[in-house]
């Protein structure tokens, strides 16, 4: 019996629908993006490693930063791709709805980075 469980995502509302569609199409960024979450799949699988092999706690924690800087970079990556993309289509359309969903959404987006 398998204790792993699927990623949590909001796929089931018309805006989570809505957003998935706006998703710009950038082979290149795409492609940044997988292989840097791949190489930090291989990173936390060597984490895990460490860990098993019972490796000083203090270079474990230094991993799991690294690990954290990586995440962060691709997280600037996509927030990069939805400003020059999703972000400046609502803000620059006729939609004023669609216009104040994405301001609100990048609010609350720079207001959990200061948590």
């Amino acid at each position: 019996m398998s204790t792993k469980s699927a990623p949590a995502t909001n796929t089931s509302s018309p805006a989570a629908s809505a957003r998935r569609a706006a998703a710009p199409e950038s082979p290149e960024t795409d492609e940044r993006i997988l292989a840097r979450l791949k190489s930090v799949e291989g990173h936390v699988r060597g984490v895990a490693r460490m860990v098993e092999e019972g490796t000083y706690c203090v270079d474990v924690v230094h991993q799991i930063g690294a690990v954290q800087k990586a995440l962060g970079r691709i997280s600037t990556l996509l927030l990069d791709r939805h400003l020059h993309h999703c972000a400046t289509k609502a803000i620059r359309g006729d939609d004023p709805e669609e216009r104040e969903r994405v301001i609100v959404e990048l609010l609350d987006v720079f207001e959990a980075g200061r948590r």
